[in-house]
């Protein structure tokens, strides 16, 4: 199994932000495992096809089918997380800083786990949510282990404490180096309801782990 390496330097996210773009990315899945496991699989990457188009050659996102701004949500705790594309269906947890300011990850006896950033955006209200789950522990493959697999137009569905469900549309799949991670574009803040989910990825190491982190920008296009 593999694991995201710990690097040190990293920001602190502020408390409730419009944009968490200091989110400490580089502890989102830092436990860690089991040096000398076996490695059941690789997780899917994504390709060239699936990364951002250049500015101005897509329409904006955030809009109802009849074309209409769509209006964020009260903020409301989520509660689960569906991808039919890649067979997710997982409760979330919130998480929470440590006393360094990196994000603690789901607990590893729960691979099938994902969380969100509670201090951060809620799901479907305006801003960024950011949505993390591991790729794989010493079980085995986890939650987000075929997240590089989405495909631009997949959907996401977000239930919500509130009853209603936030509706997102995966906008780009890509991969991020640990040492060139880019916060701003990962964690800005928006006048929309945005998400990006997050799982390590990259090459893998046995002794420093997976050297990136796979990201996945989606925006609200619907609610029910």
């Amino acid at each position: 199994m593999g694991t995201c390496s710990r690097p040190t330097d990293a920001g602190r996210p502020p408390r409730r932000p419009p944009s968490v773009r200091t989110l400490a990315w580089i502890a989102l899945f830092g436990v860690l495992l089991l040096t000398g496991a076996l490695r059941d699989s690789d997780p899917p990457r994504p390709t060239a096809a699936q990364a951002g188009s250049p500015p101005g050659a897509r329409a904006v996102p955030g809009t109802a089918p009849n074309g209409t701004a769509l209006q964020p949500l009260p903020a409301s705790d989520p509660v689960r997380i569906r991808i039919p594309a890649i067979e997710v269906d997982a409760f979330l947890t919130r998480l929470e800083l440590d006393a360094g300011g990196a994000l603690r990850p789901p607990p590893v006896t729960a691979p099938a786990l994902a969380g969100w950033y509670a201090d951060g955006t809620a799901p479907g209200a305006r801003g960024t949510a950011v949505v993390a789950g591991h790729v794989d522990t010493p079980s085995g493959p986890a939650v987000f282990h075929r997240l590089g697999a989405l495909g631009k137009g997949a959907e996401i569905a977000v239930d919500r404490q509130d009853g209603r469900t936030a509706l997102f549309t995966v906008d780009a799949v890509e991969v991020h180096a640990k040492d060139d991670f880019p916060d701003e574009k990962v964690y800005a803040g928006s006048e929309r309801a945005e998400l990006r989910l997050i799982t390590c990825g990259g090459d893998w190491s046995r002794k420093t782990g997976y050297q990136a982190n796979t990201v996945v920008y989606a925006t609200m296009n619907a609610v029910r």
